[in-house]
This record gives structure tokens, sequence and C-alpha cells, in this order.
């Protein structure tokens, strides 16, 4: 056997473990859904072919449409708060302060805790008759504040505030960016007189777009798949207001047994997530800067 083969039997060898699961609980996976959103299937009885049937159900459904519009509506107030503040965060926690590696610690912990004991905390913090906001708000201003995850008219709004206990993730990817940036650059800005304002906006903003459009994505694709505080809270009340998207897909699969259908939400799904990852990949030309400060 040659050196190359051995290195490529090698190499083989290797990502076999990681090839494996991939092909096992990945793509086949992803392959088998295709499919069974082609059938009419139950998860028990052997799946049934009725073409683009579970399809045409789906465009018809005024739940599809309300799920889809309410994730939507999460993800247009979720992507911008989540992305401003924790770059504002880690803004302030790449400052030379007291105990920064503490500081640091405490606002990412948050993002480790498990989701199901976040909507918890997150449905006692917003109750309307004895939760902390509500209190506070009729204590300091002496206003009745609203209900929150019982009000359909506040239960996405409050999701979204409720989404922001994690911007210590994205604030993890932003100092690693803002650490990787020279110390000349700003040397020389304020030599000239740049206002830190200006060294901000004209340094350290190009500097970590790489940063910021990886981060934008990933909470775009986070947003469109949010499930865990609705199910655990409102279970998509008030009146659906809550009806995220996914939800509707795991009441179709699981409660509801209607596999083939589930499937078919999944694809759409992926479909939607893929246009909008495709979009931002495109529109990435004209802001993202991977080599030189603009």
């Amino acid at each position: 056997m040659t050196p190359r083969k051995r290195n490529l039997t090698a190499f083989y060898l290797f990502i076999s473990p990681w090839l494996i699961g991939y092909l096992a609980f990945t793509l086949g996976p992803i392959i088998a859904s295709g499919w069974l959103s082609l059938t009419d299937y139950d998860g028990v009885n052997s799946p049934h072919f009725i073409g683009a049937d579970n399809y045409k159900e789906i465009v018809h459904s005024d739940l599809f449409w309300k799920s889809l519009w309410v994730t939507v509506y999460y993800t247009l107030g979720h992507v911008p708060l989540s992305v401003i503040g924790a770059l504002c965060l880690a803004v302030l926690l790449n400052q030379k302060i007291p105990w920064l590696s503490l500081w640091r610690t405490i606002f990412y912990l948050p993002v480790v805790t498990s989701g199901v004991a976040v909507a918890l905390l997150w449905s006692w913090i917003f109750q309307p008759s004895y939760g902390l906001v509500n209190i506070f708000l009729y204590e300091v201003f002496g206003v009745q504040g609203p209900g929150w995850f019982f009000d359909e008219h506040w239960t996405v709004p409050a999701f979204i505030i409720m989404s922001l206990w994690g911007i210590g993730g994205p604030m993890l990817i932003y100092l690693a960016g803002l650490q990787g940036i020279p110390t000349s650059l700003y040397e020389s800005a304020e030599i000239d007189g740049a206002s830190a304002f200006r060294r901000f906006w004209h340094i350290t903003l190009p500097m970590i777009t790489p940063a910021l459009f990886f981060n934008t994505v990933m909470t775009l694709i986070a947003s469109f798949q949010v499930f865990t505080p609705s199910f655990v809270i409102t279970k998509g009340g008030p009146n659906y207001a809550s009806y995220f998207y996914v939800l509707y897909l795991y009441q179709n699969a699981f409660e509801n047994f209607r596999m083939g259908y589930a499937s078919a939400l999944a694809w759409i799904l992926f479909v939607v997530i893929l246009a909008v990852t495709i979009f931002m990949f495109r529109l990435q030309r004209r802001w993202v800067h991977y080599e030189s400060v603009r």
C-alpha cells in the first residue's frame, strides 16, 4: 500500500465515527422526512403515499399562516434587540474594570441554563398579579402592568424581552472579535483626534462585522425555531397569540400523530430558513469586511 493510500485509509478510519453518526442521525432522517412529507403517516401504520396533498392542506390552513406570522413577529423583535444588546454588553465587558472575569461569567451563565427552568422563571416574573415586573411598575411608577403572557397583545413582546436572557452567547463571540482588533488602530485614531464615537464607528464596527454577521444569521435561524418558552408557558395561547411555528409542527406530529403533515411543515420551515440565510449571505457583500477597515 502506497503512503497516499495509507494516509487516506487512516483519514477515513478517524472520521468514520462522525461519518456514521451523520449518516444515521442527520442525513438519514432528513431524507426520511422528505419522503414522509409526501405520505399520510401516523407513526404506527405504514405510510400511504398522497403526493403533495400535505403541502396543499398546509397553504390553506389558517393555523399555518397564524403560526408563521407569530414567528416572523417574534423574529423581527428578537433579532435586532439580541444582536445590538449583545454587542453593547460585549463592548462594556471589554473595558478594564474590576472583577472583569466574574462579570463575564455572570452574563454568560444564563446561556447554559435549562430552557424549561428559564421559561418557568420568567412565567413567575411576568405573572400579572404577583410578578416582579408588575410589582415594580406599580410601586415605582404607580401604574398597573399588562397581562404579559396572559394578554394576546403582550404575549409576544413578553417572549421577546425574555429572549434577551440569552444574549451571553452572542456576547462571547463579540468579545473574541473585539479582542482581535489591533490596539495600534485605536492609538493612531486617538492621535489624529478621533472621538470615542468615531473610533467605534470607523474601527470597531468594521473590524467586527464578521462576528456581527455570524451572530445575526445564527440568531435568525434560532428565532424561527423557538419552541420551549411557548410550550411551557402559554401552550400557544391566549387565542393563538403565541402559537409559534415549531409548536404547530410539534402538536401535529406528537399530539395529532400526523407525522406526514408535520414533515411537510418541517420542510417548509427549512426552505424559509434557507431562503433567509441565502439572502443574508448575498447582503453581506455590502457591509461585512474580512480583511481591511474601510
